[in-house]
């Protein structure tokens, strides 16, 4: 069920208290549930790579493009580096957010359940999954995440296109010993750990570039992320 529309990521994006956020979704949205499997370096091939020594580690910065014929100057154009910080997200009942202190951002990341009924003062909620409404790319540079906590975690990862499907997302599961970094310009949203709260060392392009889909907008769906080991 394809719902494209012009601008769709103005129509439904609003900050509220610094967090990024979609305005109101209609009850009953259609999910979407990606493939979930382990992160390995060979299921993780054509998205990232695991991370162990999350310091050291490389990560990707792209060259600024050319505009015309003229070519950039050899040793320009990717001078501006990477940046780090805490990436840390934590749930108030079946709501989940996240603040990046690297880039000095905060997100509304998704729900447990319809967004429409979602609680944030459940008590008990069930998060065996986390419905997604916003994903997104870094044309500049690639990203790195390393569970600071240890803490099992899933990360949802697209391969590199803007004529993106719900379809082509799949869900690696970390197990909390090692860490991941995605090549620049493939999709995710995030890192979501198996735990109330997550802390994650975070190193990206200092540009920070993001390009975004806006599922409801796009796709009148929402993208559910199982939240568990692989089967």
């Amino acid at each position: 069920m394809e719902v494209r529309e012009k601008d769709s990521q103005q129509a439904l994006e609003h900050r509220d208290k610094g967090y990024l956020m979609p305005a109101t979704i209609p009850a009953g949205m259609p999910t979407v549930e990606p493939r979930l499997v382990r992160a390995t370096p060979e299921s993780l091939a054509g998205y990232g790579t695991i991370v162990t020594d999350p310091h050291n580690h490389p990560v990707e910065i792209v060259r600024w493009p050319a505009q015309g014929w003229r070519a950039i100057d050899p040793d320009t154009g990717d001078e501006a580096g990477t940046t780090e910080g805490i990436f840390s997200f934590w749930w108030q009942g079946e709501v989940l957010y996240g603040r990046n202190d690297a880039v000095k951002d905060a997100y509304l990341m998704g729900w447990s359940r319809d967004p429409a009924i979602a609680s944030e003062t459940m008590a008990s909620p069930d998060r065996s999954r986390i419905l997604l409404w916003h994903v997104n790319y870094h044309p500049d540079g690639g990203q790195l995440f390393y569970p600071l906590d240890k803490t099992p975690f899933v990360i949802p990862l697209a391969k590199p296109g803007d004529d993106l499907e719900p379809r082509d997302f799949v869900a690696f599961y970390c197990d909390g010993s090692f860490g991941v970094c995605m090549h620049p310009n493939v999709w995710h949203e995030g890192v979501f750990p198996l735990a109330p709260s997550g802390r994650f060392f975070d190193k990206q392009g200092k540009v920070h570039a993001r390009v975004s889909c806006n599922m409801p907008a796009e796709f009148g769906v929402l993208l559910s992320v199982p939240l568990r080991k692989p089967e």
